[in-house]
C-alpha cells in the first residue's frame, strides 16, 4: 500500500510539473466582450491550442481582452520587450510605420475582396517587411472593420456637420488630420476611456466599426449613428520579432499557419456582425442616418495629397491600392 501511495504521489507531482512546464503565450487586445476582436482572438487561441496539444508542444495561447494588458500603444511596447506575445493593433500601426497610413486614407478600401488583393500585392511584399524593421512580426491580416461616426450632438450627413465636434479618434496622425480636414476637433484617446468620456461630455462623439460600438455600449451614451464608412481598418495579429523567433520552429509554424487560416473566420464573422449589429443598434434607440459619401470623398483630397508628398512612396502605394479596386 505504501508503495502504491508513493507511486501515485510521484505521478501526481509529475503531472503538476508537466503542467507547470507549459509555456503561456499572452495575447492582449483592447476589444470588449462581444467585439470582433474578442471573437477573432478566441478563435485563434482555440485552434492554435488544439494543434499545439495535438503535436505535444508545451505551449498554450491565453487571451486577455478589454485592455487588461494595456492600451494599443502599451501593447506595442510590450511586444518589443517580450512581456506580451501577441497583440491586435489596428490604426496604431500607422504611428509605428509611416507606410501603414495608406489604410488611413478615406474610402480607399472598397470591400473585403479588394482588401485581399491589397494584402497579396502590397501588404506582404511591402508593408510587413517595414514592420519587421521596427521589431514586429505580423503573422496575419485580420479586420477591425468599416468605421462610422456616433455623436450626442447631431446627425452627420456632410463634413460640415462635424464643425467643432469633439471627436475621439485612435492614435494615428492620419485619422487626426482627416477629421481636422472635416473641421472636427479630433481627440486621440485610449479605447478603454471612451465610454466614460462620452458619458461625461468630455467628448461629443467617436468613430468605430459596429462591433466596437455595440460591444462598448456606446449606443447608451450617444444619440446618433451616421453611416459614413469613412475608413476600412485592417487589424494585424502581431508579435515581437525577437521573442517570436526564439520559439521552437514547430511552434512558430503552428502559430503562423493558424493566424492566417483564422482570417476566413474573421471576415465571415465581420460580415455577419455588420448586418446583425446595425439592426440591434437601431432597435436600441440610436437614430441612424446615411451620410453623403461623395461630399466626404471630395473633402478627403487634401489627406491624399499630404500622404503622397510626406510618406516615402506614398503616392505609389495609394495608386496601386486604388488600381486593385477596379475588379471589386
Amino acid at each position: 500500500m505504501r508503495k502504491l501511495i508513493t507511486l501515485l504521489a510521484a505521478l501526481s507531482l509529475g503531472g503538476i510539473a508537466a503542467a507547470q512546464a507549459q509555456t503561456e503565450l499572452k495575447f492582449g487586445h483592447v476589444g470588449n466582450p462581444g467585439s470582433l476582436f474578442e471573437a477573432s482572438a478566441n478563435e485563434f487561441a482555440e485552434r492554435a491550442n488544439a494543434k499545439l496539444e495535438e503535436q505535444g508542444l508545451d505551449y498554450r495561447v491565453a487571451v486577455f481582452g478589454s485592455s487588461q494588458l494595456g492600451t494599443d500603444e502599451e501593447l506595442m511596447q510590450k511586444l518589443r520587450l517580450g512581456t506580451v506575445d501577441f497583440a491586435l493593433p489596428s490604426t496604431v500601426m500607422s504611428s509605428t510605420v509611416d507606410a501603414f497610413g495608406v489604410f488611413e486614407m478615406p474610402y480607399l478600401v472598397k470591400d473585403r475582396e479588394h482588401m485581399k488583393r491589397i494584402e497579396q500585392e502590397i501588404f506582404w511584399p511591402t508593408l510587413a517587411p517595414l514592420a519587421e524593421e521596427q521589431g514586429y512580426k505580423i503573422l496575419a491580416l485580420w479586420e477591425n472593420g468599416f468605421r462610422h461616426i456616433t455623436t450626442s450632438v447631431r446627425p452627420i450627413e456632410t463634413p460640415e456637420d462635424l464643425q467643432g465636434i469633439k471627436l475621439r479618434v485612435p492614435s494615428g496622425k492620419w485619422r487626426v488630420k482627416m477629421f481636422q480636414a472635416y473641421k472636427a476637433n479630433p481627440t486621440p484617446m485610449a479605447f478603454s476611456e471612451v465610454f466614460t468620456a462620452l458619458q461625461t461630455g468630455v467628448i461629443d462623439g467617436q468613430e468605430n466599426p459596429f462591433a466596437q460600438i455595440w460591444s462598448a455600449k456606446f449606443q447608451e451614451v450617444q444619440d446618433y449613428l451616421s453611416l459614413t464608412g469613412h475608413v476600412y481598418t485592417p487589424a494585424y495579429i502581431t508579435a515581437g520579432k525577437q521573442k517570436f523567433e526564439s520559439l521552437p520552429p514547430e511552434v512558430q509554424q503552428v502559430l503562423e499557419e493558424t493566424a492566417k487560416e483564422t482570417q476566413a473566420f474573421v471576415y465571415e464573422t465581420a460580415a455577419a456582425l455588420e448586418n446583425d449589429l446595425l439592426t440591434k443598434l437601431k432597435e436600441g434607440g440610436i437614430q441612424v442616418n446615411e451620410a453623403d459619401k461623395d461630399a466626404f470623398i471630395t473633402a478627403s483630397q487634401p489627406i491624399y495629397d499630404e500622404f503622397s508628398s510626406e510618406v516615402e512612396n506614398g503616392k505609389e502605394l495609394i495608386d496601386k491600392a486604388m488600381s486593385l479596386g477596379s475588379a471589386s
